[in-house]
């Protein structure tokens, strides 16, 4: 034990670790007590393989994406034992490092192969796969010329959901968006979309949305927004200056059933100013754990009737049904031991 400060006029002892052995039996001590295990599995390449204790799910200090912000991420649900969308969120993840300028370490099929056996090794059955390419560890300067390699992340987030069926409260964020470079790259810059979302929470909100500087409506701050209009047309904002969600794009892909079934009038991207949008007769959070999620009231004024929309919950149903039941192209199977 070595003394290091005073702290309230009492001094602070931090405990030094002679060994990794020691460390170890700490970390463990403390995933002990856990009830559940919340990541059932890691990959890293900086390790070199897949991780199932969790004492060991961490990534270097100087990895270039802890210390800088220099990395992109993306996301895949697991539902009833299959990834779905897999490929989808794996295109939009390269886009994005190839913005980023990260070179990924392996080709796509090899991070697919990774993504699937870690994802079978956990056992999850239901739950999120979460995945960064980072600009590797290797010091800690601003540039990453100095880091040997990329390195490649994924854990497994062990998590129950199910269709949202209740309304939420949101609010126009008065925090800057990002700019269109880093909106559609879906990198680890965060920081604006957790201070809006603790804006709204802190007006008893959920979430929030964001307006761009031309006026018209852009996204939530991790999910798409949508629109049924006064004559029954389902709208989304443009996907030019905020991130192609693969949840709203299939949702613009199964939306035009409820055409064929007189339901819709129309399916469409389009600008919104904030004025049209309040105006709107339904609206929604469009994401992949949601995959729809109602909102009945912006900025204290109700939308529509102020109740969650009939057609926000036939949308919902679709993109549900094809999440559980959709077509081989879309849903993984997951091949678990028995």
């Amino acid at each position: 034990m070595a003394s290091s400060e005073v702290e309230n006029g009492n001094e602070f002892k931090v405990r030094v670790f002679s060994s990794s052995s020691e460390l170890l039996e700490s970390l463990h001590e403390k995933w002990g007590s856990v009830k559940k295990q919340p990541y059932p599995a890691m990959y890293s390449s900086v390790y070199g393989g897949i991780i199932l204790d969790p004492a060991m799910m961490v990534i270097p200090m100087d990895d270039h994406m802890v210390h800088r912000g220099h990395g992109v991420f993306d996301t895949a649900i697991i539902l009833d034992g299959h990834l779905y969308q897999l490929d989808d969120h794996l295109d939009r993840f390269l886009r994005s490092a190839s913005k980023a300028r990260i070179a990924s370490p392996f080709p796509c099929s090899s991070l697919r192969s990774i993504l699937i056996q870690m994802a079978t090794a956990s056992k999850c059955k239901r739950g999120t796969l979460r995945y960064w390419l980072s600009a590797g560890p290797g010091n800690f300067l601003l540039s990453p010329a100095g880091c040997p390699t990329s390195a490649f992340y994924a854990v497994v987030i062990d998590e129950d959901f199910s269709q949202c069926r209740e309304g939420v409260k949101v609010i126009t964020s008065t925090i800057p968006m990002k700019s269109a470079l880093f909106a559609t790259m879906k990198n680890v810059n965060y920081l604006p979309n957790v201070l809006s979302v603790m804006e709204a929470e802190d007006q008893g909100a959920f979430a929030s949305i964001w307006i761009d500087d031309k006026g018209y409506v852009a996204e939530g701050p991790n999910v798409n927004v949508a629109f049924i209009s006064q004559d029954k047309e389902l709208i989304l904002p443009p996907f030019d200056n905020i991130l192609s969600g693969c949840t709203a794009l299939r949702l613009l892909q199964l939306a035009p059933k409820l055409i064929e079934q007189g339901r819709l009038k129309s399916v469409k991207t389009g600008n919104l100013t904030l004025m049209e949008a309040k105006g709107a007769a339904e609206m929604m959070y469009v994401g992949s754990t949601l995959p729809i999620l109602p909102i009945v009231m912006w900025d204290e004024q109700p939308i529509g009737d102020g109740k969650v929309g009939e057609l926000t919950m036939a949308l919902s149903d679709l993109l549900w049904d094809d999440m559980v039941a959709g077509p081989g192209t879309l849903r993984i199977p997951l091949p678990y031991e028995e």
